[in-house]
């Protein structure tokens, strides 16, 4: 079974996805929503993305839009896209703000441009071919953007761009910013062979049987689903609540570049137990966490619960751990690899 994903061996794909997050300041206009965008206007503006829609699901809180290329979320006044592939989503940031001024939003509250380090950073294309040409790009429209990069430059690392809405007369944010927000993301190499497996045309005849044989409809439960299954590998899904929480999972299941992506906004006073499940889900032998939260955010709190018990689970070591103080959020970053050492200790 494990071999199965060698249908897709002879090509190469990037799983690496470029995170783009767009929160707008409250409008004067109090009927002004994202959500009223057409799918049509979003389709034009994907196609400087290169990506396409492939389904949409709703609710009261969020239009989430599974793509050719991962992901875009909507809701009232924040705009989410997350993209793999040779897709450049930095082209269509001035056409966004131009529809999102069309519908009522002049100002922005909150920007973040995110992506772990390529496995092929030759692939890419303009502007995303390094990441200092990705930050020329953004510089260009946000003069007090400010870029990062967490984790070993020469090794496994993940680049942040980030732009807040400066104070005036070092006042405090304005209430519309601290509603509490979160997310988090985990981003997995190197995956189980026999887990992949589950991701092909080979081994599952519809997307339905991928979600169910994997187990990913249990890693957060009550979610409506809308899953992708690839011709011939290869998976994506989006799951919402009706309370605005989503969840997000992008697979690139081929043997030597395996990847795998989790994201989610719901909100956690301790992220070790949802993690657990994610990483025992798809069994991967490295990877990375990522926490924003916001001051009034109940995952507030989340660094130190995550310092304190995820590193007791014995089979990973942390390799990296950095944690950083924004206007608005704070963000933890946390590597882990397999601590082989200890397993084979255990096996014998």
């Amino acid at each position: 079974m494990a071999e199965v994903v060698e249908v897709c061996k002879d090509h190469y794909f990037e799983g690496v996805e470029k995170l783009l997050e767009i929160s707008f300041c409250d409008s004067p206009n109090k009927d002004a929503d994202l959500r009223d965008v057409s799918s049509i206007v979003w389709e034009e503006l994907l196609k400087k993305v290169k990506c396409e829609i492939i389904s949409c699901s709703r609710n009261d809180h969020i239009d989430a839009y599974v793509l050719s290329e991962s992901s875009m979320f909507i809701f009232k006044k924040k705009w989410i896209l997350k993209t793999c592939g040779t897709t450049t989503p930095l082209h269509c940031l001035k056409g966004l703000l131009e529809i999102a001024h069309r519908y009522g939003y002049d100002e922005i509250a909150d920007l973040f441009y995110s992506r772990k380090n390529f496995t092929r950073p030759e692939k890419q294309l303009y502007p995303h071919r390094g990441f200092c040409e990705e930050v020329a790009i953004l510089d260009s429209i946000f003069a007090d953007g400010r870029s990062y990069c967490l984790g070993s430059i020469n090794s496994e690392c993940w680049y942040l761009y980030t732009f807040t809405k400066p104070l005036l007369n070092n006042v405090e944010p304005i209430k519309e910013i601290a509603e509490p927000d979160q997310t988090i993301e985990i981003l997995m190499q190197n995956l189980d062979a026999e887990v992949m497996s589950i991701f092909t045309k080979e081994i599952s005849k519809t997307p339905t049987e991928a979600t169910v044989n994997s187990k990913i409809d249990q890693i957060i439960p009550d979610m409506l689903i809308d899953d992708l299954l690839f011709e011939p590998c290869g998976y994506s899904m989006n799951g919402i609540r009706n309370n605005g929480e989503y969840m997000t999972i992008h697979i690139t299941p081929e043997k030597d570049f395996s990847y795998v992506s989790f994201e989610s906004n719901v909100a956690l006073s301790n992220y070790t137990d949802l993690i657990n499940r994610v990483i025992k889900t798809f069994k991967p032998s490295k990877f990375i966490v990522t926490v924003f939260a916001n001051k009034t955010s109940e995952a507030y709190a989340t660094i130190k619960d995550l310092d304190l018990e995820y590193t007791k689970v014995k089979s990973w070591k942390r390799t990296d751990m950095q944690c950083c103080n924004f206007p608005s959020y704070n963000l933890l970053f946390a590597q882990y690899a397999q601590n082989v050492l200890f397993n084979e200790e255990d096996d014998a």
